[in-house]
């Protein structure tokens, strides 16, 4: 955020609904098609211009629906460690090692599963950042902040509901069939994609052919000896092929 303010950007990071600092409340909806809405309730708020938006997965996700419900609203798309298109839409219905990866999406539908991601301080959700950014030091402070958020009332059945709500039908909001009828659409909006090779939870190879679902361009980037935490284990590198892209026409 420092380097594309220095640059001139006004940048803003806002929280995902449900965590903190945020209100969780239980009846919320927390599946894609409301953070879409999410993201172009806040575009309608901070700009009156077309603005540039930036994703990194559940992040990606309400960044690419917003872009496929109101192209108009976004100038240039920056997305990290989720793809779009038809490889990730089938890999974990059809893809054995995607399946081996995405285990934890099945075992988030469980009502007891809170109790075993809390267990022995969240060793559960260090275990995850393990296998997600192999090799990665994540500093104990990144960690502690993740910890922090899901010791606050409901956020961690918020987090959970991500998952609960996006991928199964029963737990879907009527309301928002419309938005999530129209995910999977391709994407007007040029864009920048990050994604590491060494990624543990979304394969690299599910990447491959996305470019077909961006007509208007797709400026992809796989960084070797980075995880699913791309941003910010190759900070430097990551933001200087930020810059670089928002440079071009």
């Amino acid at each position: 955020m420092p380097a594309l303010a220095q640059a001139g950007y006004r940048v803003v990071a806002p929280y995902l609904r449900g965590y903190f600092p945020t209100d969780a409340p239980p009846n919320a909806s927390y599946e894609r098609a409301a953070l879409t809405q999410d993201v172009l309730a806040l575009i309608e708020t901070l700009s009156d211009r077309p603005v540039i938006l930036m994703g990194h997965d559940w992040g990606a996700a309400a960044a690419y629906g917003a872009a496929i419900v109101a192209p108009e609203k976004i100038a240039k798309l920056i997305t990290l460690a989720v793809p779009d298109g038809e490889n990730w839409g089938k890999a974990p219905l059809t893809d054995p090692a995607q399946q081996r990866r995405s285990w934890y999406m099945v075992f988030f539908q469980l009502s007891w599963v809170e109790a075993a991601v809390a267990y022995n301080d969240f060793a559960f959700v260090e275990r995850l950042w393990q296998d997600w950014s192999p090799g990665w030091a994540y500093p104990h402070e990144e960690m502690e902040a993740v910890k922090e958020i899901f010791r606050q009332p409901a956020a961690l059945t918020a987090a959970l509901n991500y998952y609960r709500h996006t991928f199964n039908p029963a737990q879907s909001d009527p309301a928002l069939q419309a938005i999530r009828k129209r995910h999977g659409e391709p994407i007007a909006v040029p864009t920048l994609y990050f994604h590491g090779e060494q990624d543990g939870c979304v394969g690299v190879e599910i990447t491959e052919g996305m470019e077909k679902w961006f007509p208007n361009g797709l400026a992809k980037h796989l960084l070797s000896g980075a995880g699913h935490f791309i941003h910010q284990e190759q900070p430097a590198e990551v933001t200087r092929l930020i810059l670089d892209w928002l440079g071009k026409p």
